[in-house]
């Protein structure tokens, strides 16, 4: 076991939660704590827990206080040495501080289920003297709708309880404690200390319906059996995750916290087969009001592909994590194939089909396990999802490239191109483009089913089918090649045509225009309503190839066809037009404005890139997107990783558009390493551990993404997808860790540190130019050959 020694201003990670691999977390109500080390609030600076049981409170502290003599202490910036964080798992840590001279204190905080928190203070005297000690735990509840916590008794044995939303706190504490004077509601205990003298005391806090049923848990929360409980603990975590220690503590911590965090994600479900995760876990999440969780904000309600594929990379030494996700997805499949793009945990559904990279998680598994029994099982259901993705409901004029159904499958909700929620963004309907990331994802999924279908010996003809759809998508990816900037664009999924922005009509109120447009290549049209009035009736718009009527086509915009927007509605044309002679409105206030202009598919974001992860680009057009895009600074080559677009559209838009999303700058970074750009590969994952290490310095916490310009955090806390990139630390370090008797090594060591990672009782020491594997045994193998290579014991 590792103990480490970090303190405020290193990087922390200091939430705690019931962890669904020792009990079952209830999703419907768990209560999830922060252990506070202390802040600049000497009213509020302590060694603690606290938590607001899901918004339920304003908050809820539990935290300790020392007295000796008439001197007591709180604040540990007032302490003789400071906080310091030694061991740190989901549900459990260990801080070691120093509150009154030669007290040498030990301190564990524990959540061994959703309902309830337990702490072990150990006081240890180091002088020479007899000491008396006062051990105090203390509670502040700051109630949304109840009681503060107040001194009481339950069957004669002192506590303390409060009331707030429904649910009432208990305090217990060990050892017979008395009431404390204040200021704070507290247990005090008194001890005395003879010289080396050492003294556990244990308490517990539970919130349930009463305080009777709280009080008994709390009781035998305590009484658990503590020594029996973190060896469970730490024997899981040295099975589950990698040691790695770079001789940087600051990258060690942020890697270690990762896969500490991955892990405290999940939740056992009734409505699927295996346990699944939520997308963040801190304090203010955990309460449904209707008790089922049905009721919950996206972060809880369900499971992006794109969110299991990184999660699975941070737990990239626990494969069955990967199996289980993949056996979850598959299990919402219907009878035409189709998956659903984000089942929940209380059986929630995204009702969209899912990201189609399901075959490349199901190969990235069996690469580590070999387990051709689990690629047998799914092989037919991934057939199945990949050709669902060809129906007309998908590949709307069945040309075999088909578009995105909703901008939520895309993995960029935010894109400015297809987002209705900014004043910036176009809100164009992503169904109308051919987009480079879908065709790059099918392009991937279909050769990974013809390795699949080779590898379990299925006949040539079952495979030659989806050979010829991936050629099709290649035609297509090459037909978005812009050889003018060395990038891919989108298209018009009718004309094949990437087209600018141009205002053809404008006016304000009901009536008609008379634009007089004509192009030599038909264009696809948005029509924009401008409106004060967020109520407003939804307009119709009818578009005419020539101003009378009877002459030409036209297409008719219902009402129902609009989307609300920023600031007013938004359409988009089904037909395209090559001709315009008459567009009329019916429906507008006097003062609404509308604006018909040409859609503009010349914005560009980072999932255009993704040909690179498909492998489905030539040498020499991988090389110039890279040299000219990926590697470039005033494009995707930023201090803090890869940001979501190569330019900001809107002073505004900042925080959209350098924004750094870790899983699709993983997706990349692959691509780089498949294309032989390990050095690159490796200082993107520099830039992207700097972010995470400022915040969680700054912080303590991760966040959604972060800024690619500042490495300031954006977005949720504690998100998955702002969580260090372990897998690809790993990855460009060129280690794979197959089991606790299997390594796969290839290429060089090219971060600027020797790294040692520790494994079940395994040791790989990557040096720059060797590699030294040691097993458990004490047999030791060294490796000097880049060629990639499977060392076993």
């Amino acid at each position: 076991m590792r103990d480490w020694s970090l303190r405020l201003g290193d990087p922390l990670h200091l939430t705690l939660a019931a962890d669904a691999r020792l009990c079952k977390p209830d999703y419907a109500n768990d209560h999830i704590w922060e252990v506070e080390l202390g802040n600049n609030d000497p009213e509020r600076s302590a060694v603690g827990i606290a938590t607001t049981y899901g918004s339920r409170a304003r908050s809820m502290r539990l935290f300790l206080r020392f007295t000796e003599g008439g001197n007591s202490v709180t604040d540990p910036n007032t302490f003789a040495a400071k906080p310091s964080l030694r061991r740190f798992y989901p549900n459990f840590l260990t801080l070691d501080f120093v509150p009154l001279e030669n007290l040498q204190t030990t301190a564990d905080f524990w959540v061994p289920e959703s309902h309830a928190v337990a702490g072990r203070v150990t006081l240890a005297n180091k002088s020479t003297t007899v000491r008396n000690i006062q051990l105090e735990v203390c509670a502040a509840l700051a109630p949304l709708n109840g009681q503060s916590i107040i001194p009481t008794q339950q069957q004669l044995v002192n506590i303390l309880a409060g009331q707030t939303s429904g649910i009432a706190p208990v305090i217990f504490m060990t050892g017979g404690p008395k009431h404390g004077p204040g200021p704070h509601a507290s247990l005090i205990l008194d001890l005395e200390l003879g010289p080396g003298a050492t003294r556990t005391i244990s308490f517990a806090e539970a919130a349930l319906d009463t305080i009777p049923e709280a009080f008994d848990l709390a009781r035998k929360t305590a009484a658990r059996p503590w020594q029996a409980e973190l060896a469970r603990i730490e024997m899981l975590d040295e099975s589950q995750t990698l040691d790695i220690r770079t001789g940087d503590p600051e990258w060690d911590a942020a890697l270690a916290f990762s896969q500490k965090a991955a892990h405290a994600l999940f939740m056992h479900s009734n409505q699927l087969p295996n346990p699944s995760f939520v997308q963040a876990r801190h304090s203010d999440h955990g309460h449904s009001n209707k008790g089922d969780g049905t009721d919950y904000p996206p972060a809880w309600n369900g499971q992006f592909v794109l969110d299991a594929y990184y999660l699975t990379s941070i737990l990239n030494v626990t494969p069955q994590v990967s199996k289980n996700l993949l056996l979850n997805f598959l299990s919402t499949q219907n009878e035409d194939g189709e998956v659903d793009g984000k089942p929940g945990i209380a059986g929630q559904r995204g009702r969209f089909l899912a990201m189609p990279i399901l075959a490349s998680m199901a190969w990235k598994y069996y690469q580590v396990t070999q387990d051709t029994d689990f690629l047998a099982e799914v092989f037919p259901k991934l057939f199945k999802f990949f050709w669902s993705w060809f129906s007309g409901a998908h590949d709307r004029n069945r040309d075999g490239t088909p578009e995105w159904d909703h901008i939520l499958q895309t993995g960029l909700e935010d894109n400015p191109l297809f987002d209705v929620w900014n004043p910036w963004s176009q809100g164009m309907d992503v169904s109308f483009v051919h987009s480079p990331s879908l065709e790059s994802m099918l392009y991937r999924e279909a050769l990974t089913l013809i390795k699949i279908g080779k590898k379990l010996g299925k006949p040539d003809e079952e495979t030659a089918l989806i050979f010829a759809q991936a050629e099709k998508l290649k035609e297509s990816l090459d037909a978005s090649w812009n050889s003018r900037v060395s990038f891919y664009s989108y298209r018009d999924r009718e004309t094949g045509v990437m087209t600018e922005s141009k205002i053809i009509a404008k006016r304000k109120g009901d009536g008609s225009m008379r634009p007089k447009f004509e192009s030599e290549t038909p264009v696809r049209l948005l029509v924009e309503i401008q409106t004060k009035s967020p109520g407003a009736k939804r307009p119709e718009v009818e578009i005419n190839e020539y101003f009378t009527k009877s002459k030409g086509e036209s297409e008719i915009i219902a009402g129902h066809q609009f989307q609300w927007r920023t600031g007013g509605l938004v359409a988009t044309t089904q037909m395209t037009f090559s001709r315009v002679g008459r567009i009329s409105v019916v429906g507008l206030e006097e003062t609404d404005k509308i604006n018909v202009r040409i859609v503009d598919m010349t914005g560009e974001d980072i999932t255009l890139a993704l040909p690179l992860w498909a492998g489905a680009l030539e040498k020499q057009r991988a090389y110039a997107m890279i040299g000219r895009n990926i590697m470039t600074a005033d494009r995707f080559d930023r201090p803090f990783g890869m940001p979501s677009l190569p330019n900001v559209p809107d002073k505004e838009a900042e925080n959209v558009s350098l924004s750094v999303s870790l899983p699709w700058n993983l997706l990349l970074a692959e691509g780089l390493l498949d294309y032989g750009f390990r050095a690159e590969a490796t200082r993107l994952t520099a830039h992207l551990m700097n972010a995470i290490i400022q915040n969680l310095k700054q912080n303590r916490a991760f966040y959604q993404r972060y800024h690619a310009e500042k490495g300031t955090g954006i977005g949720e806390r504690n998100s998955l997808t702002g969580f260090a990139p372990v897998g690809l630390f790993m990855q460009a370090l060129g280690v794979t860790v197959l089991s606790g008797t299997r390594v796969k090594l290839e290429g060089r060591n090219l971060f600027p540190f020797a790294v040692t990672i520790k494994h079940k009782g395994m040791s790989i020491a990557r040096g720059q130019e060797q590699t030294t594997v040691t097993f458990a045994s004490g047999e030791s193998v060294i490796v000097k050959d880049e060629a990639p290579c499977i060392v076993e014991m």
